[in-house]
């Protein structure tokens, strides 16, 4: 509810400022037109609210309302209501009732599409109505030189304040959908790469290694016994360690290098143009420096990691093939005591 609230109330902000120019501009054409016709004192005053009043009132009653979004509908019909009446009034003098009524309509699909559109338009056959039966039906084609003036401003400015909120939504809603898209491929925990975003990665660099010919490690890295750790401290310490591993990883890698979560404490990373003995270098100081992992809630609590490093080879003829031999030296690494580094090319080494 209170989101929609929020969405609604941004709404008829949005409408504020273009309801303020529009109806003070506007309000020329009609003045130009309704001059030199007899009118009671009634229809200045009418004039007078439309104006320069009804923009700030419209704008309180959506912003005081309990769904500002369809407050601020009302209101938009409100003001197709009163251009229909003008246009009527003014005894639909050509250029008068056709700037009025397709700036209005203009409006009206800029802020609600072609539904508010036609709603607009029943809302302005209404106001023709509602004036023809005040003042009765007229029609006057002639269209004087200060009737074209005074129009000028509605036909220049208006639409060009439309292009301009209507360009700031779409910066607004391009930003909106990047980082919605930035948000789907990290991962909310730790802010890194999440599994899928990494392993589409991993695709990309492992065809970009098979034909530029450049080189490449990756690492897999696993937390001791975490299973153990929520077991014991809970998932909030858990969670306390899962997020400084990966702050820890974001300051040693560099910024070309790609980091992600692969699973629940498994951890991954493609290092391109490193070579495996780099990698090793890299990952040895990222296993020392979190071996020395303190949390002042639990100061019992010991950490430490276990990395498989695997290096691209020609003889790689799929992404998973890469990655299943980091996979097996990280699970090497595990077998043979944990908190260590094993490279993939040893194993394959020893082996042979």
């Amino acid at each position: 509810m209170e989101n929609l609230r929020g969405n609604g109330l941004s709404f008829a902000k949005r409408i504020y400022r273009p309801r303020i120019l529009g109806l003070a501009i506007g309000s020329l054409c009609v003045l130009a037109a309704l001059y030199p016709l007899s009118m009671p004192a009634w229809v200045w005053g009418l004039w007078l609210f439309n104006a320069f009043i009804w923009p700030h009132l419209a704008y309180q009653l959506s912003n005081h309302a309990a769904f500002p979004y369809q407050a601020e509908r009302r209101n938009l019909l409100c003001d197709s209501l009163a251009g229909g009446f003008w246009a009527a009034a003014t005894q639909f003098i050509p250029l008068t009732t056709v700037t009025i009524l397709a700036m209005m309509t203009m409006h009206n699909v800029a802020a609600g599409g072609k539904h508010l559109m036609f709603q607009g338009m029943i809302a302005q056959g209404l106001g023709i109505a509602v004036a023809w039966m005040v003042f009765g039906p007229s029609f006057n084609p002639g269209v004087s030189p200060i009737q074209v003036y005074a129009c000028l401003p509605m036909l220049i400015f208006y639409p060009l304040a439309i292009g301009m909120a209507s360009y700031r939504l779409a910066i607004h809603l391009s930003e909106h959908k990047r980082a919605l898209s930035a948000l789907s491929r990290t991962d909310s925990l730790t802010g890194l790469l999440n599994h899928g975003s990494w392993k589409d990665l991993l695709q990309l660099k492992f065809h970009s290694c098979q034909q530029q010919q450049s080189h490449a490690t990756i690492a897999l890295i696993d937390i001791d016994h975490f299973k153990q750790i929520n077991d014991t401290y809970g998932h909030i310490v858990g969670d306390r360690v899962l997020r400084q591993l990966s702050w820890e990883l974001r300051r040693i890698v560099r910024e070309n290098d790609l980091a992600g979560r692969y699973g629940g404490d498994e951890f991954c990373v493609i290092l391109p143009d490193v070579s495996l003995e780099q990698a090793s270098h890299q990952m040895e100081r990222l296993r020392a420096i979190f071996s020395r992992y303190h949390d002042p809630q639990v100061p019992a609590l010991q950490v430490s990691l276990s990395i498989g490093l695997a290096s691209y080879t020609a003889h790689f003829t799929h992404a998973h093939m890469w990655l299943n031999a980091a996979d097996k030296a990280l699970y090497a690494a595990k077998d043979s005591g944990r908190n260590r580094v094993t490279l993939a090319e040893s194993l394959a080494a020893r082996s042979a």
